[in-house]
C-alpha cells in the first residue's frame, strides 16, 4: 500500500511524522511518499520536496512563489498518473493542498484531509472545495464535525494530533532545573516558527518585556527561537533594548515548562502552553492592510486554539475581537490581541498581574488543568490511522452490481462526460 502526503507547515510535518509511524505500526507494508518536511523524512517518507521551506503567508508572498507551487502541483499530477498511490493525505496548508486534492480526485485517488484548515473561521465559501475534492475530513476540534457535516462533507472527529507529540515528549530535565533555579520569576517569549512571524511580533514582545521589568523586580525573560538564523536576528533586536533576555534554540518545550507565564504568537504552540498549564497572553501583529482584511473575513471571535475549546458562542459578530472588559470573554483562558497597533501595554498588563498576584495565576492554572484533562489525552494519530486503513480496506472490496445497476451507472457517466 502506498500513501501520498502533502504537508507544508512545520507543525504539519510533526503531525505527518506521527501519523506515518502509526500507519506503519498497523500496516508494516505501507510506503509513504510526497511533500513534507524533515520529521516526515525521518519517519520513513520518501520526500519529493521539502515543502516546509515554502511555508508562506498572505497573498503577496504566495504570488512571489506561485511558479514554484505550480511546478510542484504538476509534479504531483504526473506522479498520480504514472504511480497511482492508494490514497492522498493532506495536512493543513489549504492554498496549495487544494491543487493537490483536485489532481488526486481527477485520477480517482481517495483524498483524506487530516488536520483540516480553519475554513469556519476565515473562508466558509471554500467548503465547496472540501466537499468536491476531499472524500474524508478528519477533524481536530469537536465542533468541526457538525460544521462540515452540515455542509455536505464526510467528517469524523479524531482529536488534535499535537497532543500526541506532547505526551511522548522528553524534556531536558537539567535545562529545566537550571531555568527554574534562577532568582526571580521567568517569562517565556515565543515569537513563532515562521521568520515572518518572528520579525512582525518580536519588537512588540520586547516593548512588553520592558513594561513588565518596570513593574516586577527581578523578572527574567527567555526567548524560544525555532532556528539559529531567527535567534541571531532576535539577539540583534535585543541588543538595542538593553534588556537582559536570553535566547535559546530548540528549547521551546523546556522554557514553557519552566516559565511562570508566557507571551506567545498564536498557533499550535497554544496547545503546548495548555499542556504545561502555563498562563499565556497571545499576540498576533499584522500590517494595517492585513488587519482590515482579517476583520472582513474572520467569522469567529478568537484565533487561539485553546480559546476555541472554551468559547460559549463561537460564531459571533464578524470581525469581533477579544475584549477583557466584555463579559462574553469571561471564559477565555488566553487573552489574545490581533492588532496592527502597539498592544505591548495590554500584553504586559496580563503578565504583571499573574506575577504580582499569585492567587489569580493559581486560579488560571487550575482552569487550564481542567481543560487539559478534557481535551489533551492524545490518540489522534491512532484514530486517524485506523480510519484511513479501514476506509481503504472497504474501498478495495469489489462492489457487485446487477446488469441494470451497471447500465444506470454507465448512463450517468456518459451524461457527465457529455456535459
Amino acid at each position: 500500500m502506498k500513501i501520498y502526503f502533502s504537508v507544508g507547515e512545520p507543525s504539519g510535518d510533526l503531525h505527518g511524522a506521527n501519523l506515518i509511524r502509526e500507519l506503519r505500526r498497523q500496516r508494516p507494508d505501507c510506503e509513504f511518499v510526497g511533500y513534507g518536511g524533515p520529521r516526515m523524512a525521518a519517519a520513513g517518507c520518501e520526500l519529493h520536496e521539502d515543502l516546509t521551506k515554502l511555508a508562506v503567508m498572505w497573498f503577496a508572498r504566495v504570488l512571489v512563489n506561485l511558479h514554484r507551487f505550480w511546478d510542484l502541483a504538476s509534479r504531483a499530477d504526473r506522479y498520480f498518473r504514472h504511480s497511482r498511490p492508494d490514497a492522498v493525505v493532506l495536512i493543513d496548508y489549504p492554498g496549495f493542498n487544494w491543487w493537490i486534492a483536485r489532481r488526486a480526485k481527477a485520477h480517482g485517488i481517495p483524498v483524506f484531509y487530516y488536520g483540516t484548515p480553519q475554513l469556519w473561521a476565515w473562508a466558509g465559501w471554500r467548503v465547496k472545495k472540501m466537499r468536491r475534492f476531499v472524500d474524508h475530513v478528519l477533524c481536530k476540534l469537536p465542533f468541526e464535525v457538525a460544521w462540515y457535516g452540515a455542509r455536505g462533507c464526510h467528517a469524523t472527529y479524531v482529536g488534535h494530533p499535537y497532543f500526541d507529540q506532547l505526551r511522548g515528549e522528553n524534556l531536558d530535565a537539567q535545562f529545566v532545573a537550571k531555568q527554574e533555579a534562577g532568582s526571580g520569576p521567568l517569562v517565556a517569549i515565543l515569537p513563532g516558527s515562521r521568520t515572518q512571524e518572528v520579525k512582525s511580533n518580536t519588537h512588540i514582545f520586547l516593548k512588553a518585556a520592558g513594561h513588565v521589568q518596570a513593574q516586577v523586580p527581578g523578572v527574567r525573560f527567555a526567548i524560544a527561537a525555532f532556528k539559529l538564523s531567527q535567534a541571531e536576528w532576535v539577539k540583534s533586536q535585543i541588543a538595542a533594548t538593553g534588556l537582559p533576555i536570553e535566547v535559546h534554540v530548540g528549547r521551546t518545550a523546556e522554557l514553557i515548562h519552566a516559565a511562570d507565564c508566557a507571551m506567545a504568537v498564536s498557533g499550535s504552540v497554544s496547545l503546548e502552553l495548555l499542556y504545561h498549564t502555563t498562563p499565556t497572553v497571545i499576540l498576533y501583529q499584522i500590517s494595517r492592510l492585513g488587519f482590515l482584511v482579517q476583520r472582513f473575513f474572520r467569522r469567529v471571535r478568537y484565533i487561539t486554539l485553546v480559546n476555541l475549546f472554551t468559547a460559549d458562542n463561537l460564531f459571533g459578530k464578524r470581525g469581533a475581537l477579544y475584549d477583557p472588559a466584555n463579559p462574553a470573554d469571561a471564559n477565555v483562558l488566553m487573552p489574545e490581541y490581533v492588532s496592527c497597533d502597539d498592544k505591548s501595554p495590554q500584553v504586559a498588563r496580563h503578565v504583571i498581574e499573574w506575577l504580582n498576584e499569585p492567587a489569580k495565576r493559581a486560579c488560571l492554572v487550575a482552569k487550564m488543568a481542567e481543560l487539559k484533562e478534557r481535551v489533551g489525552q492524545g490518540g489522534a494519530s491512532l484514530r486517524a490511522a485506523e480510519y484511513i486503513l479501514a476506509a481503504l480496506e472497504n474501498r478495495s472490496r469489489p462492489v457487485l452490481r446487477t446488469h441494470h445497476e451497471f447500465q444506470s451507472v454507465r448512463a450517468v457517466q456518459v451524461i457527465r462526460e457529455a456535459a
